[in-house]
């Protein structure tokens, strides 16, 4: 059969059904259930992606004490030994994700990663910390330290600045015996297993 009747294809991973539609307006039942099915298990292994995607930190270090990996591990280890829940956890422990694909953004890549899993003000934390986190060090490269305030009067606001304070600006300790990854993934997983009851992801689904 050729490739508009045989809608199995041979990949490194056996044979998969796909779609016979070369434009989505031609699309059939058929095609989208195929999607769906294939969707479906793709998600599941989001978290095991994430963190092989973490692990890619490990051994940069930009200048910084530790390298981004270590940064990552300290931070999520400080709020989880300060009682923090799992969301929370999760979200610092990837907060600088997007650090390798995001240089110029990277807390809208970690923000947009998580944001399915966690509550809105988790969320919020992640996606503005680059500014709080400025209020340490932005003074020191000709720019204004103060960036954070223009965010003040949001709900969010405290929060944020706490996390910095707490957990992010000081977590670059070379001797901070912070929790190895493998201590964080069964958590990752747990918080990533299945997104929050939201009008976007139900759109989306």
């Amino acid at each position: 059969m050729d490739n508009q009747t045989d809608i199995r294809a041979e990949t490194e991973h056996g044979f998969e059904e796909r779609a016979r539609f070369t434009a989505m307006e031609n699309g059939t039942q058929e095609d989208w259930s195929i999607i769906a099915r294939d969707y479906n298990a793709f998600a599941g292994g989001v978290a095991d992606r994430v963190l092989t995607h973490l692990k890619l930190l490990k051994g940069d270090f930009g200048g910084f004490p530790v390298c981004r990996l270590e940064h990552s591990l300290q931070c999520a280890t400080r709020a989880y030994r300060d009682g923090r829940d799992e969301q929370y956890v999760t979200m610092a422990l990837l907060h600088d994700i997007g650090d390798t694909l995001g240089t110029y953004n990277h807390p809208d890549v970690a923000a947009a990663i998580i944001k399915p899993f966690v509550d809105e003000q988790t969320h919020w934390i992640c996606q503005n910390h680059g500014a709080f986190q400025g209020y340490y060090y932005f003074h020191f490269l000709g720019m204004d330290r103060d960036m954070r305030d223009k965010h003040r009067g949001n709900p969010h606001w405290e929060a944020c600045a706490e996390f910095c304070a707490k957990y992010d600006q000081s977590a670059f300790d070379p001797a901070y015996n912070s929790e190895p990854l493998e201590f964080f993934e069964p958590m990752v997983r747990r918080v990533m297993a299945r997104p929050l009851a939201r009008a976007e992801v139900k759109a989306a689904a």
